[in-house]
């Protein structure tokens, strides 16, 4: 998985681009956001926040396309609402279906003066 891959996204915003205040956080499931074009999915995994470009890797179209319902019952596994590929929540790689052998793209994200930002 290569980490800076969410840099080569056409309209990826530079690092210490505002995601959300502290207090919009998801504190369970998902939140998406559309930063200028540039598609952001929060997830509230087991093990803490993550962010992934909200793009699955086998058609580009959001996770949450179809359905806002993505994220399995124990917060483990993302669920594309498109074509039903799985990934890892904590992780984003493939688990099965269609996500198998890729992975979401991970965002760094980091809390600054009460912001999410990217970074």
């Amino acid at each position: 998985m290569n980490r800076d891959a969410w840099r080569d996204f056409p309209g990826a915003p530079p690092e210490g681009t505002r995601i959300c205040a502290a207090e919009d956080l998801p504190g369970t499931g998902v939140a998406s956001f559309d930063l200028d074009g540039f598609p952001i999915l929060l997830v509230a995994a087991s093990e803490g926040l993550r962010a992934y470009v909200n793009a699955c890797p086998h058609q580009f179209l959001p996770l949450d396309w179809r359905s806002a319902s993505i994220l399995s019952a124990d917060a483990n596994t993302l669920r594309c609402s498109n074509h039903d590929a799985g990934f890892d929540a904590d992780t984003g790689q493939g688990v099965d279906g269609l996500g198998q052998g890729c992975a979401l793209d991970p965002v760094p994200v980091s809390l600054r003066d009460g912001w999410l930002v990217i970074g």
